[in-house]
């Protein structure tokens, strides 16, 4: 009796809870814990936003039982925003859902189109739910390269000639949670046409499609691609566009058939958000991009602090194209340690809290991610007390050029 249960016994110890205790032991002892671990924004949602929703929650009506697949004016935004940003036009009836963050679409659409043993190609590293939303639905997970390059496509082909069964289904994530890894329409092309040809479906994760930090260079969709409808369905989440991560308001829209067994599994888990937080949802994709571009300023300048700063204390940052983090290698005289290790002496020694790269998956090990999710002053600290540990020859003249993801 004192065993786990079958699906629990699938899944490894959450990596993240090694570091929640001794930052909560730092904490008590009265340490000051600069927390750039986990990516949980801390800039407020915008004002009009929250007052729709205070608007609404007047109103008693809105406090019944919503719809699971959520309400037509959400959706009907959401097809809005597809055809504005990206020129795709998406049925809202049929080829959207809304759901209970990104998070909560990707858990139930692997719990819909898996069946036990069945395939999945996954990237590594990559977001945790990517695996293990498959994992605890019965399925065998294939790790594919992260960066979407040539090796990423010889890679697919290796991977569906010699699994067995054929996999049922690949997952995209662009721009990458962690590695910040972007692709363009040429990769997606290719990536399109191959699956299609092997019957593959695609679940693509665009949950940060408008952190980005080059404006010629808006990440695309993969709906965007020709015959994409056909096998894909992609995730998009509100919850860093608009500092909205509490709320719990996402998306998946394309293919019909996998929209239509979504919505199945969902209608008999849940009733859908809170009406109110889904008629500012609504508002919040039909007002002004405003708040995006601001959003958008305000990590692109916290992003450019951390290089800049963490360079100068011995720490060499790639700089990220896009999303709210930055992905590096861990230095050079702690690299025998692994990421895990590596984050627990970061805290005990310095107070600012990292994620270790192993969370992700074990290619992830040699890095560490970081979050844009402190103010300047706090980020220019935590390079501080970092330099103290990386020892007292560093931001003396030896910094490297600094790199960039592409």
């Amino acid at each position: 009796m004192s065993e786990d249960f079958h699906r629990i016994r699938r899944l490894p110890p959450y990596v993240f809870e090694h570091i929640n205790p001794i930052k909560a032991k730092a904490r008590a002892e009265g340490v000051d814990i600069i927390d750039l671990g986990m990516g949980n924004p801390d800039l407020p949602t915008p004002d009009h936003i929250v007052a729709k929703l205070q608007e609404t929650v007047l109103n008693p009506k809105t406090h019944r039982y919503s719809t699971s697949k959520g309400i037509p004016g959400l959706r009907k935004a959401q097809a809005s925003y597809y055809g504005r940003r990206f020129g795709v036009k998406l049925n809202p009836d049929t080829q959207i859902v809304a759901t209970l963050g990104s998070k909560e679409g990707f858990a139930n659409m692997a719990q819909a189109i898996t069946a036990p043993g069945d395939v999945v190609l996954v990237p590594n590293p990559t977001y945790p739910i990517h695996s293990f939303g498959f994992i605890m639905s019965g399925g065998v997970v294939r790790s594919m390269p992260a960066e979407p390059n040539e090796d990423f496509l010889r890679s697919l082909d290796r991977a569906v000639r010699h699994s067995i069964p054929k996999p049922i289904a690949l997952i995209l994530n662009y721009p990458a949670n962690p590695t910040a890894y972007t692709a363009d329409l040429d990769f997606y092309a290719e990536v399109v046409r191959y699956c299609r040809e092997q019957g593959i479906f695609i679940l693509s994760d665009l949950a940060y499609a408008e952190i980005y930090f080059d404006e010629t260079e808006p990440p695309p969709s993969i709906l965007q691609i020709p015959g994409a409808i056909d096998i894909a369905v992609e995730f998009t989440s509100m919850s860093k566009t608009y500092s909205m991560p509490g709320w719990r308001v996402g998306f998946a829209v394309g293919n019909e058939r996998l929209i239509a067994a979504l919505a199945r599994v969902k209608s008999y888990l849940d009733y859908g958000a809170f009406t109110p937080i889904q008629v500012a949802a609504a508002t919040a994709l039909n007002g002004s991009d405003e708040v995006i571009e601001e959003v958008r300023r305000i990590y692109k300048h916290r992003r450019d602090v951390m290089v800049e700063s963490f360079g100068r204390s011995g720490w060499n940052i790639p700089t990220p194209k896009a999303t709210m983090f930055a992905w590096a290698p861990i230095p050079d005289q702690y690299a025998h340690l692994g990421s895990l290790e590596f984050a627990k002496l970061l805290v005990k020694e310095t107070g600012v809290a990292v994620a270790p790269g192993v969370g992700f998956g074990e290619y992830g090990d040699q890095y560490i991610r970081l979050a844009f999710v402190e103010n300047e002053q706090r980020i220019r600290q935590a390079a501080r007390n970092i330099k103290k540990l990386l020892g007292s020859k560093a931001g003396q003249g030896n910094v490297v050029p600094l790199a960039v993801n592409k």
